[in-house]
């Protein structure tokens, strides 16, 4: 008897991410902008439950807020079961429960880690036997995010994201991440960073055609080194974010007065990442961020991408 037969669904849990580096180039004439970053994968995770069906269907839970996330065939986990349906030639369906934890369009790739879980649920439901390189191909159709929450630890990367090589990262990284109700739009935050751009030509360093992530990002995390993280932790968005949402640089001041040793938005935003030299660092930090009114998780990092739990 197989697990499959053995169990009537297959449980699959993703990680969300925060990008502790991010350089975005420039407007290129499809659209898009190529970039650079520096993903980890972070003690956030999103379930997936995969159970046989004769239709697609989705169910949602979560200690986020759910609106706004679609249940309908616009959902990115159901477009990934789809999407493995077809690349398989499987003629059945599968029902999803969702049970979120990342915060929902708040930068850190909870929608991408439901697509992510889809397609190994999906794949180990159907008994589709796909490879992880296969998977990896079907996850990049789906949207950038999605091939590193397959892979999950740290990684470089490139291309619009889905160019994938893995990063030694020693040791964990204490995060304090500051969520928002108000979610934020990733294609405005990247309309706004054209317009930064545009508005400050020339006063403003050149705007690298192939963006890359420093090799001193690469030591820091390799070092497994907080303080020499902090040093060069970036992300070109947080400007244009900062420029549609001031209020969060006031709660990016609070945190560094309060004791993080960096701070960043994460991703497009609204949420907001502190680095902390320490669990108890992060925890003091958490609370301090708390009795002003936010939000505020502990979270750790790397963790391990999607897998069958």
């Amino acid at each position: 008897m197989t697990l499959v037969e053995e169990f009537p669904g297959v449980r699959v849990r993703a990680p969300g991410k925060i990008n502790v580096y991010l350089e975005i180039g420039p407007r290129k004439d499809d659209g898009y902008h190529d970039l650079a970053t520096a993903y980890q994968a972070i003690n956030l995770f999103e379930d997936v439950v995969a159970t046989h069906s004769d239709e697609f269907s989705l169910a949602l839970t979560g200690t986020v807020d759910l609106i706004g996330v679609p249940v309908d065939e616009s959902n990115l986990a159901l477009r990934a079961a789809r999407l493995l349906q077809r690349a398989s030639g499987y003629s059945g369906g599968v029902h999803l429960d969702i049970r979120k934890e990342v915060p929902v369009a708040g930068g850190m790739g909870g929608g991408s880690a439901d697509a992510a879980a889809a397609l190994v649920a999906c794949d180990a439901l159907w008994g589709t036997g796909l490879s992880s390189r296969e998977l990896h191909d079907l996850a990049a159709q789906l949207g950038a995010d999605v091939p590193f929450a397959l892979m999950g630890g740290t990684a470089i990367g490139t291309g619009r994201g889905d160019v994938l090589n893995p990063a030694l990262a020693r040791g964990r990284f204490e995060w304090v991440i500051v969520t928002n109700q108000i979610g934020m739009s990733t294609p405005a935050t990247y309309d706004e960073i054209d317009r930064l751009r545009e508005e400050h030509a020339g006063k403003i360093p050149a705007v690298h055609e192939t963006p890359s992530v420093p090799a001193s990002v690469l030591h820091a995390l390799r070092a497994g080194d907080p303080r020499m993280l902090a040093d060069v932790i970036h992300n070109d968005l947080q400007a244009a974010a900062l420029r549609l949402r001031p209020d969060l640089g006031e709660v990016l001041e609070r945190g560094e007065a309060a004791g993080a040793l960096a701070s960043l938005v994460s991703g497009s935003g609204p949420t907001l990442a502190f680095l902390a030299e320490s669990k108890a660092e992060a925890r003091a930090l958490q609370q301090a961020l708390e009795s002003a009114g936010h939000e505020a998780l502990n979270v750790s990092g790397p963790v391990h991408g999607a897998r069958i739990v």
